[in-house]
């Protein structure tokens, strides 16, 4: 099999030569840091060698629960916020149907994610599309006390017991949450729901290999075998002992790591192909969360193009020159169109008729990289065959070990997030939960003095 590949030549020649190279040593101490179990979050390293635990009876139980999901059910949603849920919605938009939920005579059930946001029209509207369908609900959170999920979670329950009774809902209710203890895991013991374990030392972002991701992707229809061995591949390729000029992920952990150092304190996640979009939103949330503390830290921006160089472009070629970009390009779509001719030429376009559409965007891509490289932005190319659960399941594991070590060179904890707890304890105390009586009163006085 083919694998994914790395082309960081046109990012290491805004470096002084042998720059790359010199973060071998730091590269090195990161990986064995990470393999021995003695760096920094060494209780949430579950992830590391995930792939190559995973075994074919555990896949088979998981597809199991989501056949029984998908011949039960016309629309699952999943509950889920952050890591619960971003990991699934990329791989599952990245390998779908850009119209599924427009496709008539759908061979799979439609599958929402809901439980990320505290949007009171989101809720209703979402509300209102389910009535009258068979709905089924994954509910995924460790403690069952997150918010948004949490609230979610609430309202999905009540109607679906409403609708379905309150016997075939537990049928179609799954929960994947703490093995002991939260509230999530107290409400699927008592209500004999189906349940999953997510991992004690597996952080949410690093979670989309376990059934937080692996459940609803094969809700979906598609193959977790496949994603699967994939991952199991690139933590092959990806291994301490793996030298650092042919190992990917030492590599673009060490490239970055140079450009931060030479002021490049943004990097642009770039793609030109529309159903990567949420494989660079679940790719924000595992580098912001893992490198930006103390400090520190690349911060993680997206862009889609060709869509956004119609109004990110400007900026991106001649704004302040504090970015890098990295480009995810597909070798191959898995579709074949030709751009059409016409016969009064108003558009001047022509001279494209007959040539793949893949063809010109590859040709927009090509250039756009030229013209931005030319502009002073650093470029890194990931190169990946083909949209296919294997070469999605390598990307994963790729973008999650070179986390781990680009982390570590930058000389953070790339596993914890305590600054994600500073916004819940002020929404709390503004909402008056018990508890937070101290914090509330603080906050008022403070708002009292800035009126």
């Amino acid at each position: 099999m083919k694998s994914i590949s790395l082309d960081i030549t046109k990012a290491a020649q805004f470096l002084p030569e042998g720059a790359v190279a010199a973060y071998e040593q730091q590269v090195k101490a990161a990986q064995e840091a990470l393999e021995n179990a003695t760096c920094a979050g060494n209780d949430f390293l579950g992830w590391l060698h995930l792939p190559s635990s995973i075994t074919p009876e555990f896949i088979n139980e998981v597809q199991s629960v989501a056949n029984t999901l998908r011949e039960n059910c016309e629309v699952i949603v999943v509950a889920g916020i952050g890591g619960s849920y971003l990991g699934a919605r990329a791989v599952i938009e990245a390998l779908g149907n850009s119209f599924a939920w427009l496709v008539a005579d759908k061979k799979n059930p439609t599958i929402l994610f809901a439980g990320n946001n505290i949007g009171e029209d989101y809720l209703a509207e979402l509300t209102d599309y389910l009535k009258g369908k068979k709905f089924g609900v994954i509910n995924i959170s460790k403690s069952g006390t997150t918010t948004e999920t949490a609230l979610t979670f609430r309202l999905l329950k009540k109607q679906c017991e409403e609708q379905r009774g309150k016997d075939e809902a537990k049928n179609v209710i799954v929960a994947i949450t703490d093995a002991k203890r939260g509230a999530a895991r107290t409400c699927a013991d008592k209500e004999g729901y189906k349940s999953f374990v997510i991992p004690d030392n597996v952080g949410g972002r690093f979670s989309v290999l376990t059934p937080v991701g692996l459940l609803p992707i094969a809700c979906a229809g598609f193959d977790i075998t496949k994603l699967v061995e994939g991952a199991q591949d690139m933590e092959k390729a990806t291994g301490k002992d793996v030298p650092f000029a042919d190992n990917l992920a030492a590599q673009y952990a060490a490239v970055r790591n140079g450009l931060y150092a030479k002021g490049k304190k943004i990097e642009i996640m770039v793609n030109y192909q529309p159903k990567l979009h949420f494989i660079a939103e679940w790719w924000k949330q595992l580098y912001g969360e893992s490198e930006g503390k103390e400090g520190k830290g690349i911060f993680p921006a997206s862009c889609d193009f060709t869509t956004d160089l119609h109004s990110m472009g400007q900026w991106i070629q001649e704004g302040e020159r504090s970015i890098f970009e990295t480009v995810i390009s597909i070798e191959k779509a898995n579709r074949t169109m030709l751009f059409p001719s016409d016969e009064e030429n108003l558009d001047g376009l022509n001279f494209l008729a007959g040539k793949r559409v893949d063809e010109v965007n590859k040709m927009a891509e090509l250039g756009t990289r030229l013209a931005h490289v030319d502009g002073g932005v650093p470029n890194i190319r990931i190169s990946v065959p083909e949209l296919s659960e294997y070469y999605i399941g390598q990307l994963i594991y790729f973008f999650e070990i070179a986390c781990g070590i680009s982390g570590l060179v930058l000389n953070v904890n790339p596993f914890n997030q305590p600054g994600v707890e500073a916004y819940k304890k002020n929404m709390f105390a503004l909402l008056n939960k018990p508890g937070y009586e101290a914090e509330s009163k603080a906050i008022q006085e403070r708002l009292a003095a800035e009126a």
